[in-house]
């Protein structure tokens, strides 16, 4: 009964002419059952580090949901403050060839003020060449009109729409997820490990909640579970005490 009335209560928010554009699946049983199959396609979404410290990881937890995308609309627009720049820097190249992400599919858009990154954000969602828009703001509260319009303009193109923001909020806002992103330590293999992070959903429209570490798998350029040993389990033996029995397996 519950579905059915969270199905019904989407049906009434869609724009007329809607059509569903589905799910983004993780590949990952435990999270996409809490999202009911996927991370909604067609709207907002919202992910804030731990803390300043943990940006970069929050950013890449976006990378890597919206560079999978492999349907036409596989454009991204990425739209920053400019004091969010001076303080965080700008994405670096080499990071985004550790994605798999190539140039030309990256649009990069700075602006002055607030209301100009909201303005450019919902410009942006009425592209149709575009797959996701990421909004880089600090930790401010915006207006709920704001996050209405590119909730509306999400749903309307099928694209992502994402507000990274430097730390958690707790206002409300019509984003149907909201997550909270911190880096994780990595397991070392003769160097350094494959990125982590810890990831949690503080919010979801779908109901559950929860928590997991992921770690970025750069062959299949998806998140994979992490395993939860810090290291690796240790080999059996190869010298065996005497008199130990030893059976084969044919």
């Amino acid at each position: 009964m519950i579905e059915q009335l969270r199905s019904t209560i989407a049906r009434m928010e869609r724009p007329p002419g809607f059509e569903d554009p589905g799910l983004r699946p993780f590949g990952l049983a435990s999270l996409d059952t809490a999202l009911g199959g996927g991370l909604p396609r067609g709207s907002l979404h919202e992910v804030s580090a731990a803390s300043e410290a943990h940006v970069t990881p929050a950013a890449g937890f976006i990378l890597g949901i919206a560079h999978s995308e492999r349907a036409q609309k596989n454009n991204i627009v990425w739209i920053v403050e400019d004091m969010v720049m001076a303080e965080s820097g700008a994405l670096y190249g080499c990071g985004l060839d550790e994605f798999g992400l190539r140039p030309e599919r990256l649009l990069l858009v700075n602006v002055s003020h607030r209301r100009d990154l909201l303005w450019a954000m919902e410009e942006a969602l009425h592209c149709r060449a575009i797959g996701a828009v990421i909004g880089e703001l600090r930790h401010e509260s915006i207006d709920a009109v704001a996050l209405r319009r590119l909730s509306l303009a999400a749903a309307t193109s099928g694209a992502f729409a994402f507000l990274l923001r430097s730390s958690p909020t707790q206002e409300s806002s019509t984003a149907a997820t909201r997550w909270v992103v911190s880096a994780a330590p990595s397991q070392p293999r003769y160097g350094p490990g494959l990125p982590r992070i810890n990831v949690q959903l503080v919010r979801n429209r779908r109901g559950p909640l929860g928590s997991w570490m992921l770690e970025w798998n750069e062959k299949d350029e998806c998140f994979v579970l992490a395993s939860t040993h810090p290291q690796p389990l240790a080999t059996p033996p190869v010298d065996r005490p005497a008199g130990t029995l030893v059976r084969s397996v044919a």
